[in-house]
């Protein structure tokens, strides 16, 4: 037995050092779950192992097991399910809150996952707020609802509820109307709202007729009518309570899924709603199913019944992934343009720098062309890294003996990949900044003021729906200003080699992005409403330059910027197309905070009139920048 467990063991060991990595991008701090068997992690023991009581199996979900023989062994457990997945994407756990077999038998502890499979609305409700339980074969164990054991819940956990079916597949032995079966999805959610709950998603009911059961039965039409009550009453009664909840279009997302299934990777050829995989309660398919030589649930929608197979419930993961993962990718768009100015006032820094103590005669002017490339990278939840390919012309004029002003228009492309499906956002940038120059013996500094135009000509973001990947696209624009000064000192003598000493510095900067919808109504079509941003950063540094030559010069600077105003920013609100009167907020990325720069440069003079430059640059701790520029300033 050792020889067996030892894999396993290692297997979870992974798995265990992975989630913890994840849960370090996570906005979420954990997630709990209710609802019925679509949920459930494993509340009831799984009685085709061998092991149980031996080694932890999980316990019994209502899905296929793992292949490849899918056999009921201690090998091949019960598949995940969706809220188990969609933990595992989020980086935390979905383990069952009260399993039939407490933990002194499996050494799995109670979790956060409260759905029980045959849980009918009422049941739900009472996990929340009064008693869970768990019952088989005359075995029981009982917990205090969730609400109960915690009043005050923690505001950044996730908190995801799905049920309904049940009350429609228990209407014969338990009468009760969709009003109020939506009615106590209801009043869960406004539970965990008053108990302080900010993130909540709740799935609306899919065709309940479109399975096995109803195809066998006959009453598909009657079931799906049922289904439509229970999504009615569902929207209209959380519309009105109110408060911030994600309602979810499963519905929707199920019938795209099976107007394509080859797509998805099940088999267009079958009546999947005829058939099913486990053949325990409806049609084995002859082709696919348990038993047979080409067995493979992947290629087929339900593994009995009711209950679909784990490529389904991979299907709705994703869904809710990409929609709790949408904000912190659409709130990057503000720091696109932040970083397009950035980028753009360090190439004018940089050639600031370098002209300095080497300015031409007083009235002349000089013009410059600059060119450069940056690469931006931002971790966290949604991050990714770009690439900013920038181009910019300015001229300067030496307007008396201690000032010079200029002028500079900047153009650059920026696209950011982000997400683990490669999401491209891509944004063209037109800047301009009017600045000035003083110097004065050892003292100078210089101050610029910026205003740009923001084109997001293409936003496509791109997840993975099971096997198959699909992308929304959409675009909008924005603007910003942006206000700078530095000031500094030179240590050293006029006229010396090296020059060196302290400079400190300030910028303000304010990105306007108007909010925009993706494109149709599919089931994970957006909207997200408009995004601003506001940066204070102050920074204290040191600078050096260092004459090789008489012709040729080495500058470099080192700061720390400290951000004093977008420390913490607020939700993005967003909405599906396809859900109507539902618009929600759901956390961003986090914002790029104190930062340590440097940069390196060469400036070398061709004849007294002309020079090239060249340098690097580097943005680094939370958020990186890194990026390469060179120029040519002549005289005119």
């Amino acid at each position: 037995m050792q020889s067996t467990l030892k894999p396993i063991v290692a297997a979870l060991l992974v798995a265990g050092m992975s989630a913890a990595a994840n849960a370090q991008t996570s906005p979420f701090s954990q997630f709990v779950n209710f609802g019925d068997s679509l949920s459930d992690a494993g509340s009831f023991p799984d009685l085709g192992s061998p092991l149980l009581g031996v080694f932890p199996t999980g316990g019994l979900r209502f899905t296929n097991r793992t292949g490849p023989n899918y056999e009921d062994d201690n090998t091949e457990y019960v598949g995940q399910v969706a809220t188990q997945l969609l933990a595992g994407r989020l980086g935390l756990q979905s383990l069952p809150s009260t399993p039939l077999l407490p933990a002194q038998v499996t050494g799995n502890p109670d979790g956060t996952n409260y759905a029980v499979g045959g849980y009918r609305t009422d049941q739900i409700l009472d996990s929340l707020v009064g008693r869970s339980t768990v019952a088989i074969g005359g075995l029981a164990r009982t917990r205090l609802g969730y609400l109960v054991e915690n009043p005050q819940v923690d505001p950044n956990g996730l908190y995801y509820l799905n049920g309904g079916a049940n009350d429609i597949f228990q209407l014969q032995t338990r009468p009760v109307t969709m009003a109020q079966a939506a009615g106590n999805m209801v009043t869960a959610v406004g539970a965990l709202q008053a108990a302080g709950a900010r993130y909540i998603v709740i799935s609306d009911l899919p065709d309940v007729g479109n399975t096995p059961l109803g195809t066998l039965q006959g009453n598909s039409a009657l079931l799906n009518g049922l289904s439509d009550a229970f999504n009615a009453e569902l929207a209209a009664g959380l519309r009105t309570q109110g408060g911030n909840y994600v309602l979810l279009n499963t519905r929707l997302l199920l019938t795209e899924v099976r107007a394509d299934l080859a797509r998805y990777g099940f088999d267009p050829t079958i009546n999947q709603t005829a058939v099913c995989f486990d053949g325990g309660n409806c049609p084995l398919d002859p082709t696919y199913g348990l038993g047979t030589a080409n067995a493979d649930p992947n290629r087929l929608l339900f593994n009995d019944a009711v209950h679909p197979t784990t490529a389904v419930h991979q299907i709705s993961a994703d869904y809710i992934y990409s929609i709790l993962s949408a904000p912190a990718e659409v709130s990057l768009l503000p720091e696109m343009g932040r970083s397009a100015l950035r980028n753009h006032l360090q190439m004018l820094d940089n050639e600031l720098t370098a002209q300095r103590h080497n300015w031409q005669p007083t009235g002349v002017w000089r013009a410059f062309v600059q060119g450069g490339y940056n690469r931006p990278e931002y971790d966290g939840f949604g991050g990714g890294d770009g690439d900013s390919p920038t181009l910019a012309i300015g001229a300067t004029n030496r307007i008396s003996e201690a000032w010079l002003a200029g002028l500079s228009l900047g153009l650059a492309q920026n696209s950011l990949t982000l997400g683990p499906r490669d999401s491209d956002y891509d944004m063209r940038s037109y800047l301009a900044s009017a600045f000035a120059s003083y110097q004065q013996d050892r003292l100078f500094a210089d101050f610029t003021a910026s205003v740009g135009y923001l084109d997001y000509d293409s936003l496509d973001r791109t997840f993975a729906l099971g096997i198959a990947e699909r992308t929304e696209k959409g675009s909008t624009e924005g603007t910003l200003w942006g206000l700078s000064a530095k000031a500094g000192f030179n240590l050293m003598q006029i006229g010396d080699p090296l020059q060196f000493g302290p400079f400190i510095g300030a910028s303000y900067q304010k990105v306007d992005v108007d909010g925009y919808s993706e494109k149709g109504a599919s089931s994970t079509a957006m909207s997200f409403d408009d995004q601003d941003l506001d940066s204070l950063r102050l920074s204290v540094g040191l600078f050096g330059n260092y004459a090789v030559s008489e012709r040729t010069r080495l500058f470099a600077e080192v700061a720390r910027e400290v951000e004093r105003e977008d420390d913490e920013r607020e939700d993005l609100r967003a909405s599906l197309n396809s859900v109507e009167n539902n618009s929600f907020v759901l956390p961003k990325t986090t914002p790029t905070g104190d930062q340590t720069r440097f940069s390196l440069g060469i400036a070398h003079q061709l004849t007294p009139g002309m020079s090239v430059r060249a340098n690097y640059n580097y943005h680094g701790n939370d958020n990186r920048n890194q990026g390469i520029g060179v120029s040519v300033a002549l005289d005119l």
